[in-house]
């Protein structure tokens, strides 16, 4: 699958790849970053942003698209960055071809299957703006303010919001609701990854707890971990210049 693509900067192989009912906009603070001293690729994954719509999500499907992207562009020995959801995509690239994937920095998220479901409100929301038809980013707020209380959540979902078509959504619904418990699991890799990986969490998250260190040193025996505190699961939006500077401290070190 060819994914939509944004590419800038000059140097070392740098892939980022977003999480969950996201698009390649949403890490383009941390892109600008790196791309002052790495060659930048951020992504849009299958059923989000302009990448294609598939049936078929698993994360073996989504690294697989990660892979090809990397082969198509001739990329050696990329870092791969990746959000929420975009860092099980990284994890699982790098288990499915560690001699390719140079490395890895994983946000808020751990190599794990969550069994609570944490996106019932979001995906009623999305549902009722669909239903409503509506046709500019007020109204879409106002429905969408029904079930999602939380302000800086709609503000993001609304980033994806693009009018004038049959689901004003630039991510598919339909497909992520009906494969959302694949989403929320995780597989497991087939063999631990020996690269440096570097896990960031957020401080006030419950993605990344003390008790999965046990499943991450399992499948990343050399991984590290670093806590940003005062935040949450968007710890790169809420703590922009020290989250990018963990991860160009990282990039120098794996380089």
């Amino acid at each position: 699958m060819q994914l939509n693509f944004r590419r800038q900067g000059k140097g070392q192989p740098v892939v980022v790849i977003h999480g969950l009912f996201g698009s390649l906009d949403n890490l383009n603070g941390l892109s600008k970053a790196l791309a002052e001293h790495y060659d930048v690729i951020a992504v849009d994954v299958r059923n989000h942003g302009l990448s294609p719509r598939s049936e078929h999500i698993s994360y073996q499907d989504m690294a697989k698209d990660i892979l090809a992207l990397i082969a198509q562009l001739e990329l050696e020995r990329p870092v791969l960055i990746g959000h929420s959801m975009g860092g099980k995509i990284a994890m699982m690239a790098a288990g499915m071809a560690p001699d390719v994937i140079g490395g890895l920095v994983v946000a808020d998220m751990a190599p794990v299957a969550y069994t609570q479901a944490r996106h019932n409100e979001v995906f009623a929301g999305l549902q009722a703006v669909i239903a409503a038809g509506c046709d500019d980013r007020k109204t879409a707020d106002a429905v969408l303010s029904e079930h999602v209380k939380i302000m800086g959540v709609r503000q993001f979902l609304l980033k994806s919001f693009v009018p004038g078509h049959s689901s004003p959504w630039r991510f598919n619904v339909t497909a992520l609701l009906e494969h959302y418990p694949t989403i929320m699991n995780w597989p497991g890799l087939e063999a631990p990854y020996t690269g440096p990986v570097l896990f960031i969490k957020g401080g006030e998250s419950d993605y990344l707890l003390p008790e999965y260190q046990a499943d991450v040193i399992r499948q990343f025996p050399h991984a590290k971990a670093r806590v940003i505190p005062g935040t949450g699961h968007w710890l790169h939006a809420e703590k922009p210049q020290l989250f990018n500077r963990l991860v160009l401290d990282f990039l120098a070190q794996a380089s």
